[in-house]
């Protein structure tokens, strides 16, 4: 079901769809499983991987949002705490309730933060993952060891998600394939296809592993690609104006001795006006993020010094233990797809992050803004406005109670394996078949080889920047190790894919070159 050859022969067999969505990050991926839902015959194409871009490079937090509330966006807040609500529900492998502290050094914060927190537990009504409430200083100190003591008053506790973002990718993309969509990774839309009213009737697209050109009609094509936005609005009309102005987040990767407990730490008050968090990860904390308008993207942003230093000073300003670069393990940035402001204001925090439809004269339908949290419900929004340009008959939503893949299971988090959920048994099968495969891939390394080949037989990961970015992610968790064990990944995936030394080597350097702008040197 998931193997590449048979999805790329259902283009040759079926040249026209009901939807094509270009762009399969969260936003497309979300669309893809809403369309297939529906019965609407339903193609994604993604120019690289799945989540390659934003989507793989976020806070790793399921969250309404609490600076939204400050701001005072409560529909924006609402809409994103049910959402939540259901992403827990729906993908129960992948995201999990995570508990917060804001640590308090005036007693004024203590009851501001209180009554906030009061209000995002009341606006999450029955999907709320916890009572917020007041904490001691003692407390706040027994559970983040690594906390300054010094003028500490006490903190507040709240709830809010946490997940693996490119591991979600993945499952909802098998989710659409097995409600009968077509989700193809490496497949880059070249143009636009017009019929004689200059309206939108399809896309030519390139696979970009054998170099094959298809054209396929459409009776809807949706534009989801995030901060490349602007240049699918320029192949339907180059005189389009930019509608994005993309803002880069870097976030640091620490060993969990920064943070030892089972807590995440919120900053609520940084320099330049943003929160900061400290999250458990795959036994690691993520630090993060920073937002810093750039005028141009690319698909490996790089971080910048300046956004480092504001990393590390201000998560020094509160750990004891002291964190330099050289402690990063990993470093990586990606860029959220702003709405160009119109004043030329520079103040990120202040561009709304509620998502957008735009409907060119081709009709060409653009989804633009929102986050991770809410991309169903985004989704949910671009098919309906389909169906009301009667592009698409009408029908409902199903998405709100289906199971991604993985979450249909029981689910064991004895040990790393537990992401994915029920495909828990198909590795462990994979073992027992082959007992090499239980080598572990890095000796100061959880992961195992059968993920690896998993990976390539059951989730579409073509390249070792697929396996080891999106599939395994060791280049998010130690991008040293990462490249060394590139070789043993490249090995693995030749044999699988029948690819010869060349193309092994090819994979080799190239993956290097873009793992070595994770690490930070000191």
């Amino acid at each position: 079901m998931f193997d590449r050859n048979i999805l790329v022969n259902q283009l040759k067999t079926c040249p026209n769809w009901d939807v094509i969505i270009i762009g399969g990050g969260a936003t497309g991926l979300g669309i893809a499983l809403d369309s297939a839902t529906r019965g609407f015959k339903t193609l994604l194409l993604e120019q690289v991987d799945f989540a390659k871009g934003t989507s793989s490079r976020s806070t790793k937090l399921v969250h309404g949002g609490v600076r939204y509330l400050a701001q005072g966006n409560i529909d924006l807040v609402k809409e994103a705490l049910y959402e939540r609500g259901l992403m827990l529900k729906n993908a129960s492998h992948l995201v999990s309730n995570q508990s917060f502290i804001i640590p308090n050094y005036k007693w004024w914060d203590n009851f501001f933060y209180t009554v906030g927190l009061k209000i995002y537990d009341f606006l999450a009504g029955k999907l709320s993952f916890g009572k917020s409430k007041r904490i001691s200083k003692k407390e706040t100190l027994s559970r983040l060891e690594t906390i300054k003591p010094v003028h500490l008053k006490g903190g507040v506790v709240y709830h809010d998600g946490q997940f693996d973002d490119a591991r979600l990718a993945v499952n909802i993309a098998q989710t659409s394939i097995e409600q009968g969509a077509t989700v193809l990774n490496h497949f880059k839309v070249e143009k636009l296809l017009k019929n004689d009213d200059g309206i939108i009737s399809g896309v030519e697209a390139q696979d970009t592993e054998d170099g094959t050109s298809y054209t396929l009609k459409a009776k809807v094509v949706i534009n989801a690609t995030g901060v490349f936005t602007d240049e699918v609005l320029k192949m339907d009309d180059r005189s389009a104006k930019n509608i994005i102005r993309p803002s880069q987040g870097i976030h640091l990767v620490l060993d969990r001795s920064f943070l030892p407990g089972n807590d995440a730490i919120m900053i609520p008050k940084t320099n330049d006006g943003r929160v900061l968090f400290l999250v458990p990860w795959h036994n690691r904390v993520v630090v993060g993020t920073t937002d810093t308008l750039l005028d141009s993207h690319s698909l490996e942003p790089k971080a910048l010094d300046k956004e480092v230093d504001f990393i590390l000073e201000t998560a020094n300003r509160y750990l004891t233990k002291r964190v330099s670069k050289k402690d990063v393990l990993s470093m990586y940035a990606g860029l959220r797809p702003l709405a160009a402001p119109k004043d030329n204001s520079e103040k990120t925090k202040e561009i709304s992050r509620s998502h957008k439809i735009i409907v060119s004269d081709s009709g060409l339908i653009t989804i633009t803004g929102g986050k991770w949290t809410t991309y169903r419900r985004m989704a949910q929004d671009t098919i309906n406005m389909a169906m009301q340009l009667g592009k698409l008959p009408r029908v409902k939503c199903r998405t709100k109670d289906l199971l991604i893949h993985g979450a249909n299971g029981v689910i064991d988090k004895s040990d790393h394996l537990y992401i994915y959920g029920s495909d828990r048994k198909g590795i462990e099968k994979l073992i027992l078949e082959s007992s090499g495969l239980y080598e572990k891939l890095h000796p100061r390394l959880e992961f195992v080889k059968a993920e690896v080949v998993w990976a390539i037989r059951n989730e579409m990961a073509r390249t070792v920047e697929d396996i080891l970015a999106r599939r395994v992610r060791i280049l998010f968790l130690d991008a040293k190790a990462a490249i060394e064990i590139a070789p043993i990944v490249a090995d693995i995936l030749a044999t699988e894919l029948n690819k010869d030394e060349n193309w092994k080597q090819e994979q080799i350097s190239g993956f290097e070159k873009i793992a070595s702008q994770y690490i930070i040197s000191n």
